[in-house]
């Protein structure tokens, strides 16, 4: 094993004098190497970041971890990134933080990227600027759009759990005694004490000031700006002088990650269009996590990973010019759910992906899986429509992760609810293979002013078990687009195009398909009140009669991106 030499809390100065704290990690060989960069929110020490760092540091790179402006052991004040970019400083801390690893005396002066989520962000925001010695970036878990992740819709669990979580170190700066300091005592103190305190609270414009500490006036804000879109990495791309390679997983829930690769190839630079590589497998957004098992399904032993080696392929290639076949590889790389294998594609979404509809059909009784709901290629024509009634005092609960972390689960717990309407095919004769966007138009209607309207979409086993693939949801307010709010017009048919998350997925004979319609997926996403008032100061909720639609006037129905096997 490579022997290395780490460096604790090396002083990065900013052009504005501020100073960050960085933990360098390099072979103690006394030469110099290529330099891997995670410039993080979530603390240098956090040992997940260690151990990666290690691993990377041991075969051959100089790899530095530094935490962002006003987080740990750094100065400035933290501005989040769900404000408009030119507040946060990201983008020039990162471009200076660059130059500066390039003049270490153990850096080759050739600087990459590394880092998921928020530590993604850090790489698309500095490559923004083009810092002479960035050559390449690692930049996976970043959607290009904010709305692509939360639809205009609050993520009451997973906002409130991570907020609680980087209020320790707000907690910690400031001096404040009670509460957490640390990021793992913040998480285990939310889902064992606070988590069933806050996640229901009402008005949320009430909500004290302690729970979240000093990113309190933060999330205040983010919460009144769900419609605003806050990153628009689509102008971004022209600007990407590097190569980009990209990671996520089918139920990443920033799986926009793939429209990054779509941008660059569209947008970005000519000379760097096939030069930048995509991969999405059978994966979370924990992606540092990578397990052949996610939920109850066992994918198989191509679906075993490493974070370090998909992160050592790229600059292995791009830093050392070994190549073990990526150079040749087309762009794109997906494992393909159902078949458990890897396939390369040159494009996303797939040209010769065929957009196939299955209508949505009952007699009025599609209310939980034993009701008479289907899907079929059939179109329909006299139908009676399906009701329910959404109370947003008994939401339909995610059944994800605690937090509504999209994670494969068994939806069985869901099945006594009349208020989740299922359309289930019949059992597929041939595998069928969908790779690709997923929508659904939905004729619906509402007694209310304003509700919501979701969209699950679920692989059914022979077995029984009924394990979730993607999901979408549309705020009503918002069907004409984030920047028209328009309210309902009550007990009047409306057709809602909804998009859910991209798939990719070979169903096999014996396995059916089924979608759930409703109203809530909480904590997912916030509730709808159904008063069609002010969500932030609204208290008020009200049951809403609900109203789905399937005939040859309203033919509701589901599109899916249907793909011959190669």
């Amino acid at each position: 094993m490579t022997s290395l030499i780490t460096q604790e809390n090396v002083s990065a100065e900013m052009r504005d004098g501020s100073v960050l704290k960085a933990d360098i990690y390099r072979p103690d060989d006394g030469g110099q190497h290529p330099v891997l960069l995670l410039r993080t929110p979530y603390w240098k020490l956090n040992p997940r970041y260690i151990n990666s760092a290690r691993k990377l540091a041991e075969q051959g790179y100089t790899v530095i971890c530094q935490d962002m402006r006003g987080r740990y052991d750094s100065e400035g004040d933290f501005k989040w990134q769900f404000m408009d970019n030119s507040l946060t400083g990201d983008a020039e801390d990162g471009y200076d933080t660059v130059e500066w690893a390039a003049n270490l005396k153990h850096s080759d002066g050739q600087i990459g990227t590394w880092g998921h989520s928020y530590d993604g962000w850090t790489s698309w925001r500095m490559a923004e600027l083009q810092p002479p010695s960035l050559k390449a970036i690692h930049a996976s878990g970043m959607g290009t759009k904010s709305l692509d992740m939360n639809f205009g819709i609050f993520e009451t669990g997973r906002r409130l759990e991570w907020t609680y979580m980087m209020a320790a170190d707000m907690r910690r700066r400031s001096g404040v005694s009670h509460g957490p300091h640390s990021p793992v005592e913040a998480v285990n103190q939310w889902r064992s004490i606070e988590r069933g305190k806050w996640i229901w609270y009402l008005p949320f414009s009430d909500m004290p000031d302690e729970p979240f500490s000093g990113l309190t006036p933060q999330l205040r804000t983010y919460y009144r700006e769900q419609n605003i879109e806050m990153w628009n990495f689509d102008a971004v791309h022209p600007k990407i002088n590097v190569p980009a390679g990209m990671f996520t997983g089918w139920w990443d829930r920033v799986i926009g990650t793939v429209n990054q690769f779509t941008g660059l190839e569209t947008n970005g630079p000519e000379h760097l269009r096939g030069q930048h590589r995509m991969v999405v497998g059978p994966w979370s957004h924990m992606m540092t996590t990578l397990n052949r098992d996610l939920g109850p399904i066992d994918y198989g032993a191509q679906a075993e990973e490493t974070w370090e080696n998909l992160i050592l392929r790229w600059y292995d290639y791009q830093f050392k010019g070994i190549d073990d076949g990526i150079g040749s590889e087309p762009g794109v790389k997906l494992f393909i759910l159902g078949a458990n294998e890897w396939t390369f594609e040159d494009e996303w979404p797939l040209n010769r992906a065929e957009t196939v509809p299955y209508y949505l059909h009952s007699d009025g009784s599609a209310n939980t899986p034993q009701g008479d709901g289907s899907l079929s290629d059939d179109q329909p024509s006299s139908e009676n429509p399906d009701t329910y009634s959404y109370d947003p005092h008994d939401p339909v609960m995610s059944v994800m992760d605690i937090d509504a972390q999209a994670m494969p689960r068994d939806q069985k717990p869901l099945d006594g609810r009349h208020d989740v309407l299922v359309y289930q095919t019949e059992p597929f004769k041939s595998p069928m293979r969908f790779i690709g966007p997923v929508e659904l138009e939905l004729w619906a209607s509402s007694d209310a002013l304003d509700t919501d309207w979701t969209a699950k979409l679920v692989v059914v086993e022979k077995s029984g078990l009924a394990v979730n693939l993607t999901y979408g949801i549309m705020r009503a307010r918002y069907r004409d687009g984030f920047d028209k709010e328009i309210l309902v017009e009550p007990d009047t048919p409306c057709k809602y195009t909804i998009k859910l998350n991209p798939v990719g997925i070979e169903l096999q004979p014996g396995q059916r398909l089924r979608l759930d319609v409703s109203s809530s997926d909480f904590p997912n996403f916030d509730r709808n009140h159904n008063t069609g008032k002010d969500f932030w100061s609204d208290s008020e909720l009200k049951v809403a009669k609900q109203t789905v639609f399937h005939n040859s006037e309203m033919p509701s129905r589901l599109l899916l991106p249907l793909v011959s096997k190669k």
